[in-house]
């Protein structure tokens, strides 16, 4: 058992389009238009890590899967000067990433098979995304400490403590190491919701789970009809507590089953 993941009963099967999907046509442009997004992310090279640059860029791939993205202007909030914030959110789906990096521009943990991931991979290496190997405990600490240094130089950081993907946002409890990053650093703790609905209801299509490849989950967010993202953020968490209390309290928010603590 990797020290990052824990085990969940959610399985590909769990994955279906709640109203029928769009015709072959639409699924052709899509995956064009996907092609077009992904290269002008890549043409952006180095720039693409930049907050204006990256939050465009991952706006155009969410466009261009059909997907629309409900969400506000900014998760944090943050103001110049301030340490970046520790967004923590649930675990669905790859689009969750590019859905709150297209909202707010962070440096994203990711594990290392998204790296061998085609054209995403490349992309996401680009756009500054930190590859964790979960199944080297020893690396934690060293994790740990880099998360707490981006935060302090004021860029926030985007992680999913769940450490597996569930077909809802109810999911598992989160793992509490990286909260100790936002301890460390002094930095808040953004919990938010990321849910996905087709035709105004929920819908776990875009969900990515057990043995599903990439290529068969990418070909189901082409294929499905009236897709939104909801990005739901919540009030943040004062980091002047500990990583157990803040990870419970975010897990909490994100759940809505208690109001979350205020800065």
């Amino acid at each position: 058992m990797s020290c990052w993941t824990v085990a969940s009963p959610c399985t590909v099967r769990c994955a279906a389009h709640r109203v029928p999907p769009v015709a072959a046509a639409v699924r052709a442009s899509r995956y064009t238009a996907l092609a077009g997004a992904l290269l002008r992310g890549l043409a952006s090279g180095p720039r693409l890590a930049r907050g204006e640059v990256l939050r465009t860029r991952a706006r155009g791939v969410v466009r261009a899967l059909g997907a629309t993205l409900e969400a506000p202007a900014s998760v944090s909030g943050r103001r110049p000067g301030e340490t970046g914030s520790l967004i923590v959110s649930d675990h669905i789906s790859w689009l969750d990433a590019l859905a709150l990096l297209a909202v707010e521009p962070a440096t994203a943990l990711a594990k290392r098979e998204v790296a061998q991931w085609p054209l995403f991979g490349p992309l996401a290496e680009r756009a500054g995304v930190q590859f964790i190997d979960r199944d080297r405990i020893r690396t934690l600490p060293d994790t740990v400490a880099q998360v707490a240094a981006v935060l302090r130089g004021g860029r926030s950081v985007l992680v999913f403590p769940q450490g597996t993907t569930w077909c809802t946002e109810s999911g598992s409890g989160f793992r509490r190491a990286l909260f100790q990053a936002a301890v460390d650093a002094g930095a808040p703790v953004r919990p938010v919701t990321v849910s996905y609905r087709q035709g105004g209801e929920p819908s776990t299509v875009a969900a990515f789970l057990g043995d599903d490849t990439f290529a068969a989950s990418l070909h189901r967010v082409i294929s499905a009809r009236d897709l939104a993202v909801r990005v739901t953020p919540h009030p943040a968490l004062h980091p002047a507590r500990d990583r157990r209390a803040l990870a419970a309290a975010a897990h909490a928010a994100i759940r809505g089953t208690c109001a979350p603590a205020h800065p």
